[in-house]
C-alpha cells in the first residue's frame, strides 16, 4: 500500500504545517472537550488511580487501539481523497462504524465529525457534498483537512496521535487528582511511544487492522448508566 503523500522525508511547508496546527489545537471549536473517550469510566471504576496507572491504561490504548484503528485508517482516507476514490471512502467510513464498540463511542465520532463538517464549511474547506459519505465522522474529516492542507501522511498522524494524548491528558487534569506538572511528565513519557505508534501504524496491512480493547468498550458501556459524569464518554 502506498502512503498519500510520502512521507518522512519530505519536509512540511510552512503553510501545512501551521494547517496542522490548527487542526490538532485545543481552542479547535469541535467540543472535543466534551469527551474522554472512556477514560472517565476508568477512573470511576478504580482501573486508573494515580500517574503510573494512567500512564499505563494511555500506552495501553495507544498500542491496541490507535496503532490498530484510526492510525493507519487515516493513511488510506488519506490516500483516498487524494485519489477521489470514494468506494474507499465509504467502505473504510462503514468500517470505522463498525469498529465503535458501544453508543458512546459511536456518538462521539459521528458529533465530533459533524462539528468538523461545520467548521470546515466556514472555511470553505469542506469536499463537494457528492464525495461526503453519510455520518462521516472526525477520523474520515481529519484526513480530509489533512489533505486540502497538503500534509504528509506521517505528520498526519503523529498530529491526530498528539492531539488524542493532549485531550486524555486534560480529562484527567479535570477528573482525577493529577496535576499539570504530572501531565508534562506524562507527556514526556508518552512522546516517545506517539513516534512507535505512527512507525507500527504505517506498516499496518489491511488485514491486521482493529481495535483489540476489550477493558476500554466495557468501561464505554457502563459510563452510559454512570450516575455522575463530567463527560459524555
Amino acid at each position: 500500500m502506498t502512503t498519500p503523500t510520502d512521507s518522512s522525508q519530505t519536509p512540511v511547508g510552512d503553510l501545512a504545517l501551521l494547517g496542522l496546527m490548527q487542526l490538532v489545537s485545543p481552542a479547535l471549536p469541535i467540543g472535543a472537550f466534551a469527551w474522554s473517550q472512556g477514560l472517565e469510566s476508568a477512573f470511576e471504576l478504580g482501573w486508573v488511580n494515580n500517574e503510573d496507572e494512567l500512564g499505563d491504561w494511555l500506552e495501553g490504548v495507544l498500542e491496541d487501539g490507535l496503532t490498530r484503528c484510526e492510525l493507519p485508517l487515516l493513511v488510506r482516507m488519506q490516500e483516498a481523497w487524494a485519489n477521489g476514490d470514494s468506494g474507499a471512502i465509504t467502505e473504510w467510513t462503514d468500517w470505522l462504524h463498525a469498529t465503535r464498540e458501544t453508543a458512546e463511542l459511536t456518538d462521539e465520532d459521528i458529533r465530533l465529525g459533524a462539528a468538523l463538517v461545520r467548521l470546515l464549511g466556514s472555511l470553505d474547506l469542506l469536499p463537494a457534498k457528492d464525495r461526503l459519505p453519510e455520518d462521516p465522522g472526525y477520523v474520515i474529516l481529519f484526513a480530509w483537512a489533512a489533505h486540502v492542507r497538503r500534509v504528509p501522511a506521517r505528520q498526519t498522524l503523529l498530529g491526530f496521535a498528539w492531539a488524542w494524548l493532549e485531550n486524555q491528558l486534560a480529562v484527567a487534569c479535570k477528573a482525577m487528582p493529577l496535576g499539570h506538572t504530572a501531565a508534562q511528565r506524562l507527556t514526556e513519557r508518552l512522546r516517545p511511544k506517539l513516534v512507535m505508534a505512527v512507525d507500527n501504524a504505517l506498516q499496518k496491512e489491511d488485514h491486521e487492522l482493529g481495535p483489540v480493547l476489550p477493558g476500554l468498550a466495557l468501561g464505554s458501556a457502563l459510563h452510559e448508566t454512570q450516575y455522575s459524569r463530567l463527560f459524555r464518554s
